[in-house]
């Protein structure tokens, strides 16, 4: 590497890309999509309207949301051979390997799959945002021996997706909480698996192989798998009685307790703010209010003794734990949220693209001369 250059562990910092979808203010715990602010988008938006914004640039119009509305319905459906390759998995693998196949499949099948023209990646990102919904709940669905319910087209994509989970239709509660949560994981800025598939549609390859990096890059406890981790830990608590023997052990042992913090908020994480209410009133509602009661003081203990703040991965868990969602597709379920800003992220790159390489520091040995495999 060039003399002179200076190493930034995890590129903490550096900015590799101009973007007009995400403003990211971590100093000041503000987040907004192409300049509205994420409290009036979880709060009064609905998810179907971010992605016109993160599309196109603007909030859609009344015939605008309308026609993508039916756009997105239509497309709904997943090709049968997915369902089928679907009977061929393990059941009991990581539910987020056969997402990021299906991502692949559906490649196979789209009409645009070769196509990277603006055009084209807006009618991909308008297919794939319906179809990765309906393939994680169609998997779920077929690993716990039941057939996939069909996608229902008179709710909405938020309402829908927790149709075809769970085979009822849920209460306006817990239709907007999950439409907010879906809001709020839409898009955020170069997280490692938005850069995961810009680096990988920098390639000139194309939206699909992309997003199942994406998918992939999300599933660490790192990154999307967080929330999973938050909810394993309020069932290892069990009770709200035993969130301060919890607390003091686990703090006693440095336990690294996921949900609290984040790489790029220092004043909070303006998600988790939004979600807490929302995460409140749906668990009250389903009868699982508890685990919302345990995360309160989990919070609480935690924020005294450490003064950690919660990111939104921390009120995420209870709320979709409450909602019905195994803890194993979380992650699945923040992946059809980010979609949105994934597919976005996609267009925006291959709109302007230059190739992402950045370079290694190398601290191996010095140069050495080959010695021939008889003589080591």
């Amino acid at each position: 590497m060039t003399e002179g250059t200076r190493l930034i562990r995890g590129l903490e910092g550096v900015v590799a890309a101009e973007t007009k979808l995400c403003d990211l203010d971590g100093a000041n715990a503000r987040l907004a999509y192409g300049g509205y602010g994420i409290d009036d988008l979880a709060r009064k938006a609905t998810f179907e309207e971010v992605c016109y914004l993160l599309w196109y640039g603007e909030l859609p119009s009344r015939g605008q949301i309308d026609q993508l509305t039916v756009s997105m319905v239509a497309a709904r459906e997943i090709p049968r051979a997915l369902v089928d390759a679907f009977r061929l998995m393990p059941k009991d693998t990581d539910p987020n390997r056969p997402l990021q196949a299906a991502v692949a499949m559906l490649g196979m099948f789209d009409p645009d799959t070769n196509d990277n023209s603006h055009a084209a990646n807006v009618r991909k990102a308008v297919r794939l945002t319906s179809q990765i919904a309906t393939a994680i709940c169609a998997h779920h669905r077929v690993r716990t021996g039941e057939a996939p319910v069909p996608p229902a087209p008179d709710l909405g994509h938020a309402a829908n997706f927790l149709y075809m989970l769970t085979g009822k239709r849920p209460t306006p509660v817990v239709t907007r909480a999950f439409d907010a949560s879906l809001t709020l994981y839409a898009e955020h800025e170069l997280n490692a698996s938005t850069f995961t598939t810009r680096v990988i549609v920098s390639t000139n390859s194309d939206m699909h192989s992309a997003v199942a990096g994406g998918v992939g890059a999300l599933k660490g406890p790192l990154h999307g798998g967080a929330g999973e981790a938050v909810m394993r830990t309020l069932l290892e608590i069990g009770e709200i009685a035993n969130v301060d023997a919890f607390t003091e052990k686990a703090l006693a042992q440095r336990r690294r307790l996921m949900g609290f913090g984040h790489r790029v908020y220092t004043a909070g994480d303006p998600r988790a703010a939004i979600l807490k209410g929302m995460a409140e009133d749906a668990c009250r509602q389903s009868g699982q209010f508890k685990w919302y009661e345990m995360a309160v003081k989990l919070y609480e203990r935690v924020n005294a003794a450490k003064k950690l703040i919660p990111n939104v991965d921390f009120y995420s868990a209870p709320l979709f734990y409450s909602l019905g969602i195994p803890v194993d597709l979380f992650t699945p379920v923040i992946a059809a949220g980010r979609i949105a800003g994934w597919t976005a992220n996609i267009i925006e790159q291959t709109d302007d693209n230059r190739l992402i390489r950045p370079r290694g520091d190398y601290v191996g040995p010095a140069r050495r001369d080959y010695v021939p495999l008889e003589k080591r």
